[in-house]
């Protein structure tokens, strides 16, 4: 294979970024390093040219550090191309550290120069860009021992370390360090929210053998990826995670992960981590209502809907019959986010993934209504009917007369509501699961009904 070849030449290799003063033995140790990960991955078979890529490879997958056609339309973006440090630097320096990394074979080595495979000599790097909402992926490959980590919304300050005050993905040879029984390692494994978040049940691939990995973010919702199983989720801010926060290392670091937005960063601890196909898809917001009409919405009924002083108005007509405004565009993943003020009744809702002929709605809605009527509750129109209902002490969350934020988050078969700040309800439903469709805002029947919109944004994620 081609990487067993480049192990005979790695010294003089051209494509290896060398350090300006190399220790004496770190080629050869590198060298070593790789031919044993190398020799173990060709064991299983070579992937893409690359050892023990999950499921011993598949002549259809892209070569590593490329995007598909799908991927560049969908607006993914790399961040190591494989060849050179392009996009990033130390972290808190202006430039790529001149020691401790390289570029060997298409792969970004962290330890690759060092010494002692015990110190880092190179510092941790961060993307020269930052990132508030973000989808990540990247693929890494452990060698023996071997302690790095992936941390997000970096914040860079004089005598702080990185993870002082940034969120990490724990990247560990966890057996190595389970054997060692030096500490707890509860929330200290490959998948963790490194001190806070345990992954649980997991697939991780040993040294030589390739694990694909991914950090999704999106209004402060975090997921943490391991070989497509979902190993972390938290919400940060939250109340759960500030206890946390506060029983942890962390709590002497009160800008501990309060960034809005920050660098990429990649952790040194010594011993060598192979990474490549680092790639990151932004996940701005997006705005459905432009403030002025109702361009990009259909709607459906007699009742009525107006632009007024910049905000989007439902009010009933003289029919007072079921109306619906409804998305043109379709959403399956989402992340989405509506200011609303009940001036008159508020009885309304707000469907996802749903459709609507006339003005028979199909879907599932999340409740707007006056208060002690479930007011973020998941309904099924023409179905099943009420899926879930709010404790009822929750109620006290909506704030009638004044703007409230509803927000609802649909990921797969799982949706959950927050209205001003508190979760009102969690639910995994196998028929919301199976769905698509438009986002709609519904006003009731009955007459009476006045409903104001404003700042309506949706975070697309996929799926």
């Amino acid at each position: 294979m081609r990487n067993l070849h480049i192990l005979c030449n790695l010294a003089a290799d051209p494509a290896i970024a060398t350090p300006a003063h190399p220790h004496p033995s770190w080629s050869a140790r590198l060298a070593a390093t790789l031919a044993a990960v190398l020799l173990a991955a060709a064991c299983q078979g070579d992937s893409g040219g690359q050892p023990g890529a999950e499921g011993g490879g598949d002549a259809t997958d892209p070569p590593p550090n490329t995007l598909t056609e799908a991927e560049r339309n969908a607006g993914w973006r790399l961040l190591f191309d494989g060849e050179t440090t392009a996009g990033w630097r130390g972290y808190n320096r202006e430039a790529f550290p001149d020691t401790g990394w390289a570029v060997v074979d298409g792969m970004l080595v962290v330890g690759a120069t060092a010494g002692d495979p015990d110190v880092a000599i190179g510092g941790d790097i961060v993307t020269t860009e930052s990132f508030s909402d973000f989808d990540l992926k990247f693929d890494f490959m452990l060698s023996d021992v071997a302690n790095s980590g992936v941390l997000y919304r970096v914040i860079e300050a004089d005598g702080f370390a990185i993870w002082n005050n940034a969120p990490e993905y724990q990247v560990l040879d966890d057996p190595a360090y389970v054997e060692m029984g030096t500490m707890d390692m509860n929330t200290h494994l490959t998948g963790d929210n490194y001190d806070l978040h345990s992954a649980g049940e997991k697939t991780l691939h040993g040294p030589g053998e390739w694990n694909s990995a991914r950090i999704r973010i999106a209004n402060n919702h975090v997921e943490h990826w391991l070989n497509g199983v979902k190993t972390v989720e938290y919400m940060l801010g939250s109340p759960e995670w500030e206890a946390l926060v506060a029983a942890s290392k962390f709590e002497p670091f009160p800008r501990y992960g309060r960034a809005a937005s920050g660098p990429i960063g990649l952790q040194d601890h010594g011993r060598n981590v192979f990474y490549r196909n680092i790639k990151v898809l932004p996940l701005g917001p997006v705005s459905l209502f432009n403030g002025e009409n109702l361009d990009g919405w259909q709607v459906h009924g007699t009742e009525r809907w107006y632009v007024e002083g910049g905000e989007l108005v439902c009010e009933s007509g003289p029919d007072a019959q079921y109306g619906y405004l409804k998305t043109e565009r379709r959403f399956r993943d989402f992340d989405l986010s509506v200011d609303f003020m009940q001036e008159s009744d508020g009885n309304s809702g707000i469907f996802f993934r749903s459709s609507v002929e006339g003005t028979i709605v199909s879907g599932w809605q999340a409740e707007v209504a006056p208060p002690g009527l479930f007011s973020g509750g998941i309904y099924e129109s023409y179905g099943r009917g009420w899926l879930v209902q709010p404790d009822p002490e929750l109620d006290e969350a909506l704030r009638m007369g004044d703007w409230n934020t509803m927000r609802v988050r649909a990921v797969g078969d799982r949706v959950t509501t927050w209205l001003n700040g508190t979760r009102m309800v969690d639910i995994t439903d196998e028929q919301i699961g199976a769905a698509e469709g438009s986002i709609a805002l519904q006003i009731h029947d009955g007459g009476g009904i006045k409903v104001r919109w404003r700042n309506l944004e949706v975070v697309d994620l996929g799926g």
